[in-house]
Formats: C-alpha cells, sequence, structure tokens
C-alpha cells in the first residue's frame, strides 16, 4: 500500500490505527469533528485520544 501512495496526497479512513502508523498526517475525528492532528509520534507524546485509542485506554463514557 505505501508504494500506491507514494507521491500522492492520499485520504485513509482506517479503524486499524496500523494502518496509519507511518502517514504524514493523522486526523483523530471524534463525533465529526477534527479533536486531534499530527503524525504518529507526536500523537503519542500528547497522550490524549489517539494515545487512548493506540494503546487501548479510551474509556468509554
Amino acid at each position: 500500500m505505501d508504494r500506491l501512495m507514494k507521491g500522492r496526497t492520499v485520504f485513509v479512513i482506517a479503524h486499524r490505527l496500523s494502518t496509519i502508523k507511518n502517514s504524514d498526517v493523522i486526523m483523530v475525528l471524534d463525533h465529526g469533528r477534527i479533536v486531534e492532528r499530527g503524525n504518529h509520534e507526536s500523537l503519542l507524546a500528547k497522550k490524549e485520544m489517539y494515545y487512548q485509542l493506540y494503546t487501548g485506554k479510551l474509556e468509554q463514557e
């Protein structure tokens, strides 16, 4: 898949975070709104929603 996307702007909607881990920009949506934006490393460092999703620690409300 990386080979097909190289040099292109691609929008990927994914439930499996490993699919987007190498993306330049990841946007995290919550109820249709962008709540976080960054690459994998920066989003993990923030320890907000993406971190909770990635580590499986997202609390159900």
